[in-house]
């Protein structure tokens, strides 16, 4: 009897000391932090915030899976020029606006937040004669590649600057006596300020 009491005590000591060590490791566990960067998936979006300084908007919803990333935008420059941006700009007369236009971007993160991506946007342009105040609309199919840096502020802000090459047909516009040719490839630097709805 007495030992039967001791082997009845034996485990319940064992039982309590082996909940404990699981209760630790399940609150270590628990208070491992994963760093942003090493997610493996997500859903995020994003904004060119100087698209809003200049009268416009920019708006952008992405979904990470591993190091691939999906992302659909819409973007109006308001005020904003982008002539500047063209390389063999055909003529300094003229000013280029973008008007609402959509783009589908699919990037690829080759180390924590740096990351390479193609797109394709579909762009309508509004020209401007300086002298004469005239605008005309220029639709164009533009695709191209970037490269930037997603820098997390946190574990859901994060600022991601970067520079995107933009190529396209040769296209133009009439003004008249004058005839505005638009730049076939524009440079650009780019400054997204994003926000991580949801990560696993």
């Amino acid at each position: 009897m007495k030992n039967m009491i001791m082997l009845i005590a034996l485990f319940y000591l064992l039982s309590i000391n082996i909940q404990g060590q699981t209760d630790s490791v399940s609150k270590a566990a628990n208070e491992i932090k994963v760093s942003p960067y090493e997610i493996s998936q997500a859903f995020e979006i994003e904004s060119l915030v100087p698209m809003f300084i200049t009268g416009g908007y920019h708006f952008g919803i992405g979904y990470r899976y591993n190091q691939f990333r999906l992302r659909l935008s819409v973007i109006n420059g308001g005020t904003y020029n982008a002539e500047p941006a063209g390389l063999k700009n055909s003529s300094s007369d003229f000013k280029r606006y973008y008007k609402t236009s959509p783009g589908i971007f699919l990037g690829y993160n080759v180390w924590k937040g740096l990351e390479i991506y193609t797109y394709l946007e579909s762009h309508t342009f509004s020209i401007e004669q300086k002298a004469t105040g005239i605008k005309k609309d220029i639709h164009s199919a533009d695709f191209g590649g970037g490269i930037s840096y997603q820098y997390f502020i946190g574990d859901y802000f994060y600022v991601q600057p970067g520079a995107h090459i933009y190529l396209r047909k040769e296209k133009e516009a009439n003004f008249g006596s004058t005839v505005y040719r638009i730049p076939t490839t524009d440079l650009s630097l780019v400054l997204r300020l994003g926000f991580r709805l949801w990560s696993i």
